[in-house]
């Protein structure tokens, strides 16, 4: 299952807070598939979990709902944050 680190957690509240979503809402994961293309995740706040989805709650309360391809994928993942070049967080999947 998808680890979230506390950094991860902290920032997916303050997105959530940000939009305006309510408690139950949190980040999206699913997998996109463009013609001629492998396939990509998608990344997106929601404010509820769709039909099938996983959904991962961290420590903080902060949710993550996974599309079945999507956690399938990132079962073995870490999700957390990194400051870019310009010193803007991330999110960033990494192993496990």
């Amino acid at each position: 299952m998808l680890a979230v680190t506390e950094a991860a957690a902290e920032a997916i509240s303050a997105l959530t807070a940000q939009g305006g979503i309510q408690q139950e809402g949190g980040l999206r994961f699913a997998m996109q598939t463009e013609p001629d293309s492998q396939p990509a995740l998608a990344l997106t706040v929601a404010p509820a979990p769709a039909d099938g989805d996983e959904v991962v709650t961290a420590n903080e309360g902060a949710h993550v709902f996974l599309e079945p391809r999507a956690a399938d994928y990132l079962s073995d993942k870490v999700l957390d944050v990194q400051p870019d070049g310009e010193g803007q967080l991330s999110f960033a999947v990494l192993e496990k």
